[in-house]
């Protein structure tokens, strides 16, 4: 068996390279007149932060003239702001009317036929919204009466964070 290196041919220059990238890419022979080989940048390593070209600071610096407009910022009235939705009431209408709610469902809590999970989460809600210590124990039941294994660590793991975040709030106060 007679193992013999094929001959290529060397390409000489760029333009000849043009070219051939200019065929494979479906152009024509003729070469482009786009980026030449020598502004074309070597790939990058993966994992490895390529460099950026050098960029002139007085080409970006900030005008001194106060009535110049930013170009590269669009005016803040271009785009309709859909953002934020317009609320029928106020905010301390809200915050009033949420207070009220937890007001009277902590009472109900245990009249809730509620899976032990829902009814865990529930009063893991009133917990955060109140900070109210005295439902710490009938949360850690609801937790304990957790069916799924997974779920009633991660409840019970709640429990320990919740009173982790009211010892150290009454510590800061």
């Amino acid at each position: 068996m007679d193992i013999q290196p094929q001959s290529t041919q060397p390409i000489s220059d760029d333009q000849e390279l043009a070219k051939v990238l200019a065929g494979v890419n479906g152009e024509s022979d003729e070469v482009s007149s786009g980026t030449a080989m020598s502004q074309i940048e070597a790939p990058v390593a993966p994992g490895a932060m390529p460099t950026l070209p050098a960029v002139d600071d007085a080409a970006v610096a900030p005008s001194s003239d106060p009535l110049t407009v930013d170009p590269v910022l669009p005016p803040a009235d271009a785009f309709p702001s859909t953002a934020t939705p317009v609320l029928s009431t106020a905010p301390s209408e809200l915050d009033s009317v949420k207070l009220d709610a937890i007001n009277e469902l902590r009472p109900l809590v245990d009249k809730l036929s509620l899976a032990p999970e829902e009814k865990f989460d529930t009063y893991l809600l009133l917990i955060r919204s109140t900070d109210d210590k005295t439902l710490i124990a009938p949360a850690h039941e609801a937790a304990k009466s957790i069916a799924d294994e997974t779920r009633r660590a991660q409840a019970l793991l709640d429990i320990i964070k919740e009173i982790d975040f009211l010892n150290g709030s009454q510590q800061q106060a």
